[in-house]
């Protein structure tokens, strides 16, 4: 290897390394680290098993982040070191290729984890679904999607919770609320927030014509901790009423079911998974913390749109997706232009692909 080419790697390299030392927010993760050990090491850790393990869980994950980037650090000044005895020991300069080819296929996989590494990435999610005008085969609609996503989730490993389900009149779905919990969960599928627009022979019309559906797909991070959204008492309007979904006699009998709307925003949410009207509140309020930084999220998007200078209406015809099934089988995205022609495996929740065209996408176009 020619000396220019040696040092183009190192100055190269060094601006890649300070790069992801920035997009890991590395400064910050050390007394973060400490800070969640300490409370690990609490006597009273454990009386809320819940909140221990999101701690314990949320302490490792950024561990491992910090020991990613350590081992890169590491790896660098190895190589760095090599070149320093490249005029005392010729064959040093066989160890230092071999060290820079590994090197740079670990820095190619740590790029791609910092794709992940916005402020709520590795948080759990809230998943809603609402079909479009339509009817009937804009509900089936939403039913194949979440099918879609619960078997997403299950080649993920991630846990689904369904915290509210309403059933179509004849087919399908006319809403769904549901928590998915897993790392990177909310980092993954945020890429799914939008207008998803189907084409199709419909199997619900006896003439055998093509119809186009409409469902929109919301996604919020879960936000476990309690100063991160402050909710006023008098911003909210809570309503009980008796379950609507299957669930036993004791549900559909009892006022269990909540709706909580926050009247400054004019946000819903609703819930009755739980028998408990108490669990169905807290459920509630969590939905509605994560709804609120969903907002949030969607101004500061919308504010470097309106620099860039883009214009994207929020409605049916702004679709992010297509899945057509006739007269030919693609699926694509509309952002990435990312697409699959198998749409049996994306509707069987093949759809990770999507996800990092988009992540490489936002990144590309200097968004978190």
């Amino acid at each position: 290897m020619e000396k220019y080419e040696i040092n183009k790697f190192v100055e190269e390299y060094k601006i890649k390394l300070n790069d992801l030392f920035q997009a890991f927010n590395i400064e910050t993760k050390a007394p973060e680290l400490k800070e969640l050990e300490a409370k690990i090491e609490d006597s009273n850790f454990w009386n809320d098993p819940n909140n221990a393990q999101a701690i314990i869980a949320k302490a490792n994950a950024i561990k491992e982040v910090v020991n990613k980037y350590n081992k890169a650090k590491n790896i660098y000044d190895d190589i760095l070191s090599l070149i320093d005895m490249l005029n005392e020991d010729p064959e040093a300069q066989i160890l230092m290729e071999s060290e820079m080819e590994e090197f740079k296929e670990y820095m190619a996989k740590l790029e791609e984890d910092a794709l992940l590494s916005g402020k709520y990435d590795f948080n759990d999610c809230i998943l809603e679904l609402h079909p479009g005008a339509g009817g009937t085969e804009s509900m089936d609609w939403a039913l194949m999607l979440y099918r879609m996503y619960t078997r997403f989730c299950q080649k993920k490993g991630f846990k689904v919770q369904l915290l509210d389900y309403q059933a179509g009149d004849e087919a399908g779905i006319k809403s769904v609320t549901m928590s998915i919990s897993g790392a990177y969960a909310y980092g993954l599928l945020k890429s799914e927030r939008g207008v998803h627009r189907l084409v199709r022979i419909s199997p619900f019309d006896s003439n055998a014509r093509r119809h186009t559906s409409f469902c929109s797909c919301d996604i919020a991070p879960q936000i476990e901790e309690a100063d991160d959204v402050v909710i006023n008492d008098e911003d909210v309007k809570i309503d009980t009423y008796c379950s609507s979904g299957p669930g036993g006699q004791g549900v559909n009998t009892t006022y269990s079911a909540v709706r909580v709307t926050h009247k400054p925003t004019g946000i819903v949410v609703t819930c009755q998974n739980e028998r408990s009207q108490i669990k169905n509140k807290d459920i509630c309020f969590k939905i509605l913390k994560s709804k609120l930084i969903e907002l949030e999220i969607k101004k500061q998007e919308e504010e470097i749109r309106a620099l860039k200078g883009e214009q994207m209406g929020i409605n049916f015809g702004s679709q992010i997706r297509s899945y057509v099934f006739c007269p030919y089988t693609l699926v694509k995205d509309h952002r990435t232009n990312y697409e699959m022609g198998n749409i049996d495996a994306v509707m069987d929740g093949d759809i990770e692909g999507f996800m990092q065209a988009y992540l490489k996408y936002m990144a590309g176009n200097g968004n978190e």
